[in-house]
């Protein structure tokens, strides 16, 4: 038996799966610009903190939207838990900000979104849930953000939208997808590069 053989990584494995992520991220440092697919409008909402949200808030700002409702048993919770890992990817970004805007106002008070915010850890100060008039709400679901009505039945869409400093939409992601979150985490540090 030879003594101080080494094994040579195989690359399979963790190796493969920070290969994939560092191609992503590389892919996303050069070619041509995202779309510009949307322009979010002005808005008004109550935050969990009970505060008014003023959508102007976000400008200047790269953010990422989702639409979510707190007692979800679908795909709500896993949806939150992958925004909670933008979070955390985006920590070194701190202008970065995130938004699940409610499609169920009728129940998700600011209190109840504060109790489901504290639960999967949001920073304050850079994830906002959002409530108010169903209406309105509606209006950014369906008109802006062109994913889904916002009308008392609760289907949403599983797809987050990433919006630029100027309030373009220049990308949607969906939560199943393989290469997600990676390869939002990429657009939003491309949109973080990019001038406005």
């Amino acid at each position: 038996m030879k003594t101080g053989a080494r094994r040579v990584p195989s690359g399979r494995g963790l190796g493969a799966g920070v290969l994939a992520v560092l191609a992503l991220v590389l892919a996303g440092c050069g070619g041509k610009p995202l779309p510009v697919l949307g322009q979010i409008p002005p808005f008004q909402l109550m935050a969990q903190d009970g505060q008014v949200f003023e959508g102007g808030a976000l400008a200047g700002k790269v953010w990422v939207a989702d639409f979510i409702f707190t007692n979800c048993p679908g795909p709500c919770p896993m949806m939150s838990s992958r925004m909670r890992q933008v979070q955390t990817a985006t920590a070194d970004l701190p202008d970065v900000r995130l938004v699940s805007f409610t499609v169920d106002p009728a129940h998700d008070t600011p209190a109840a979104l504060a109790a489901y915010a504290q639960h999967f850890l949001a920073q304050s100060g850079r994830w906002f849930f959002l409530t108010g008039e169903q209406r309105r709400l509606n209006d950014l679901g369906l008109n802006a953000f062109h994913l889904n009505a916002v009308d008392g039945n609760l289907d949403h869409s599983t797809r987050f939208a990433l919006v630029d400093r100027s309030g373009r939409i220049r990308g949607y992601y969906v939560f199943g997808d393989n290469d997600f979150p990676q390869r939002l985490i990429a657009d939003v540090r491309r949109l973080e590069r990019e001038k406005s």
